[in-house]
């Protein structure tokens, strides 16, 4: 497994930035690394979304943290993250495209998927495991459904992931889940509460570790 994916498998959580402004993003960094993660995912979609990556890859840098970029739509952009210091791209859906552009970098990339068959695709075409998004829609037994007949695709249910369902995905089949509102709650943000956050992050790391 590669050296990446495998510091995610051991954090279990993959913590999902959404919308965290560059200036707050270390700050915020720092809070869920208290409570355990150590796997963080900095999604597109903002002005300053390269720069939040860059500042938190290079807070990071020699450390045992991993951050990668997430909501990543095209092979422009999977290349300008990684130059921006992403050590690993998530997406919401499949493109080949930055499938190919991540093997060609050495970049390991979680593309979206909702079926064995866009799971299988997907593995067969590079990704290094797959995203099962959005997990809220489908639940644990949908992902254990995937994993079945596919138990060498790794797994990571995202979107609606909290400490109330975790472990049922882990229990599913789960190497890590993805987490965003559950962790970096919106009102936390607003209040610079990052004691919550460390706590939240605290939470969910143990409800994982327990299910495994």
């Amino acid at each position: 497994m590669n050296e990446t994916v495998s510091r995610m498998r051991e954090s279990g959580v993959v913590a999902v930035l959404r919308g965290v402004d560059a200036s707050d993003v270390r700050a915020v960094g720092d809070a869920l690394r208290d409570g355990g993660v150590t796997a963080m995912e900095v999604t597109m979609g903002s002005d300053d979304s390269l720069a939040a990556i860059e500042a938190l890859a290079d807070h990071y840098r020699g450390d045992d943290v991993v951050v990668g970029a997430g909501t990543v739509l095209d092979a422009e952009t999977a290349r300008q993250v990684q130059l921006a210091g992403a050590s690993f791209v998530v997406s919401p859906t499949f493109d080949e495209g930055v499938v190919e552009t991540c093997n060609r970098y050495g970049i390991p990339v979680a593309p979206g998927v909702a079926t064995p068959t866009e799971a299988l695709n997907a593995y067969e075409a590079g990704a290094d495991l797959c995203k099962v998004f959005p997990a809220s829609s489908y639940g644990p037994g949908h992902l254990s459904s995937i994993k079945g007949p596919l138990p060498q695709i790794p797994l990571m249910p995202t979107g609606g992931v909290g400490p109330e369902n975790a472990a049922a995905y882990v229990e599913a089949g789960a190497e890590m889940v993805g987490a965003g509102g559950s962790l970096v709650p919106d009102d936390a943000l607003e209040r610079e509460d990052y004691d919550e956050i460390t706590a939240r992050a605290e939470e969910l790391v143990g409800v994982v570790e327990d299910a495994r």
